[in-house]
């Protein structure tokens, strides 16, 4: 590189200068040495040699634009599918279970903050024909609400669907009015979903029905989407279903 420095276009050379190079050139090569021009050998290598670095470069200056480029690309995610889906379940309890258990930590004659209800009672397709399976949770007492004769709980459980899986819910839990929850998960067919379900009371604690409203799954079995019968403190499932005779329950049926 160094040598480049002293390095002159051709037309800049003086036309003495050319002669002397001339006779030069000449003189040795009657000597027997063969002397080719260093100002154009020079020239090429230096040009040749600069086209390829700056080749080099240009590559990794693009796979470097890349790396990064790529790096900070989000992942594509496959779209979830949209379509809210309704599924109608009660929850009856048939006094077999020993539920609910009332858990009085707050070790006071009323219902106070702290105290726990586990719970366990059976689940019913909406047009009671079928018997789904269980419920399964706890309620956590925030406050006894007696202008209202009833309760505020935080609840969390799970509705458990047999082989096709199950739906897990959190939030307020009233015994005195409806009440919708948040769907936070689920596994089988109902892995990935989200939404409400609101709550029902219809004869607390024996009967409550349930509505949910799901997104993000694929489309429910038929068995689970039926016509529900309307919530009154008479229904009740029907004897097949209630005996959980094979053709009145979903594929093992969750007990």
């Amino acid at each position: 590189m160094a040598s480049t420095i002293f390095l002159k276009p051709a037309s800049s050379l003086k036309l003495s200068n050319l002669k002397s190079l001339s006779n030069f050139q000449s003189h040795y090569g009657n000597l027997g040495f063969n002397l080719s021009n260093p100002l154009s050998t020079k020239n090429i290598k230096i040009s040749t040699s600069h086209q390829d670095f700056t080749t080099r470069r240009s590559t990794r200056d693009t796979s470097t634009k890349a790396f990064f480029f790529n790096l900070g690309k989000p992942k594509q995610e496959s779209a979830k599918p949209t379509k809210v889906q309704e599924l109608y379940v009660y929850e009856i309890n048939e006094r077999d279970r020993g539920s609910p258990a009332y858990l009085r930590l707050s070790k006071k004659e009323v219902n106070s903050l702290g105290d726990l209800v586990p719970f366990s009672n059976k689940l019913y397709s909406g047009d009671l024909q079928k018997r789904l399976g269980i419920t399964a949770g706890l309620c956590v007492l925030i406050k006894h609400v007696p202008e209202k004769k009833g309760d505020r709980y935080e609840a969390i459980y799970s509705f458990y669907f047999g082989d096709y899986g199950h739906i897990s819910v959190q939030g307020a839990y009233l015994t005195y009015e409806d009440t919708y929850l948040a769907v936070t998960g689920g596994s089988g067919i109902f892995e990935g979903v989200q939404g409400v379900v609101k709550l029902q009371q219809i004869v607390f604690p024996f009967k409550l029905f349930y509505t949910f409203y799901l997104k993000g799954i694929k489309d429910l079995p038929a068995e689970l989407v039926v016509k529900p019968v309307v919530p009154t403190p008479n229904v009740e499932p029907s004897a097949a279903a209630k005996a959980a005779e094979p053709r009145a329950t979903i594929s093992n049926f969750t007990d």
